[in-house]
This record gives structure tokens, sequence and C-alpha cells, in this order.
């Protein structure tokens, strides 16, 4: 990951932060976005903490446009291209029926990880053009796999998370002649182990475990670092042996 720029959403917490550190930690410059500047600053700090000073943090709420096209604004003007946008953010809701969430919560969910995903790629794409090695890493959820399980998780949820995987259908099919790869993992619900923490290398990733975090990360890396002639377009993963719950693979603060 050495000169390589990377953005991400969602990076205060769970796998937006695991991500956000990672690649820092590989030697990436990243561009990390939350809501909240706070909550992205303390996640900036942390890898600073670490010896890593090409990190940048910013708010960025997906739901609102002009907050996309500022975030997108801001990065170019500290960088002319980026490398890898990581699609990370989406808003989860608790509650599995649909009445039992307000009319603004359904809305600002749907908008998160739909119209912030496709907006994301608009706004970012002239930059990632001008990188020789573009990719775009969409973190969806096995809800919206062919194979996934549509019981599972808020409607409103899956409804997002089923924008969110076609748009990336559509945009791999049409970006690949421009040579931007976009890559969709589904996974299930799967345990976010702390980087920073002794259980990152130390947790059971058996054929009987629950998937974590670092073997998402695994896929992430390993897609991202395949020679361009290699497009990968998704990974679907095998459910856990206990149902998951709605495969929130992805947070925004």
């Amino acid at each position: 990951m050495q000169n390589t720029r990377v953005v991400v959403t969602g990076a205060a917490r769970d796998f937006g932060r695991t991500l956000a550190i990672r690649f820092a930690e590989l030697g990436a410059e990243v561009f990390l976005s939350a809501r909240s500047l706070t909550a992205a600053e303390a996640t900036r700090d942390e890898i600073r903490a670490l010896g890593r000073d090409h990190v940048h943090a910013f708010a960025c709420d997906l739901g609102d446009p002009e907050s996309v096209r500022e975030f997108a604004r801001q990065v170019g003007e500290r960088t002319d291209r980026v490398d890898i946008l990581l699609n990370n953010g989406a808003r989860w809701l608790d509650a599995t029926d649909l009445d039992a969430v307000g009319d603004d919560e359904i809305t600002a969910t749907i908008a998160s990880g739909g119209s912030g995903t496709v907006l994301m790629t608009k706004h970012f794409l002239p930059l990632l053009r001008a990188s020789e090695r573009p990719d775009i890493v969409n973190l969806i959820s096995s809800v919206a796999s062919p194979r996934g399980d549509m019981g599972v998780g808020n409607p409103a949820f899956c409804a997002a998370k089923g924008a969110q995987a076609n748009f990336a259908e559509i945009m791999s099919q049409r970006l690949r002649p421009l040579g931007v790869r976009v890559i969709s993992l589904y996974p299930p619900d799967f345990r976010n182990i702390d980087p920073l923490r002794e259980e990152w290398d130390q947790a059971e990733r058996g054929p009987d475990s629950q998937l974590t975090s670092r073997s998402l990360l695994d896929c992430v890396l390993f897609a991202v670092n395949q020679p361009r002639d290699c497009f990968i377009r998704s990974f679907a993963f095998e459910p856990t042996a206990s149902p998951p719950a709605g495969g929130a693979a992805s947070s925004e603060v």
C-alpha cells in the first residue's frame, strides 16, 4: 500500500475504523470520514499515534448530497488522485419491523446506503480516473446477496443494501472499459475485532468460527492487490452456523 491513496467512509468505528487503521499501517495515505468530524478525528489520532502521519479526517454525512460533494472537494484539494475508494459507511437500524422506526430514520438509512454510495462514486470518479490502479470497494451485506436471508434486519436497511448492490453491478460493467474495478463484498454478520488489540492476531478463525473482520480485510486486500487484468466483481460468503443478525458490515458515525 505504499504511495497508495485511500478514501474510507464510516471510519469512526467498527469495520470502517479497522479499514482506516490497517490501510494506514500498510503504508497508504488515508482520507477518512464520519458524520461527526470529532469522531473521524479520533480515528485519525489513533493512526497518528502509530507513527503514521499521512492521514486526514473529514466530516461527511452520506445522506446529505452537499456533504458528499464537500468531502470530495476537500480531498481533491489535498491530492490529485484516489487509488481506492472504500464505500463502507451506512446507517444501521436495530428494529426488525418497519413500523418500529420513524419515517426520518427510514429515509436517512436508505439515503446513506443507496444514494450515498452513488454520490460518493460520482464525485470521486474524477480522482479515481487519475489513478493507475483505481478500485471502488463496496461493503454491502449478505441481506443483498442472492443467497442472503431477507428475513433479517430492518426492511429499510435491506432496501438500502439492495440499492447499493444493484448500483455496484451496473457500475462494475460500465467502469471496466475505463480500467476502474468495482469490487463488492456481501458478508453475513461478522465478529469485528479491534485491530489494535492482541485479539487481532489471536482470534480463532477455524471452519466453525464466525467470520472475523480480519478475514474480511484479507479479502479486500487480496482483491485490490491483484494485477489489473483481474476483475473480481464480488465476494459472497457462506453464512455462519447461527442466523446472521443482518450482516451489518458497515457503520457510519
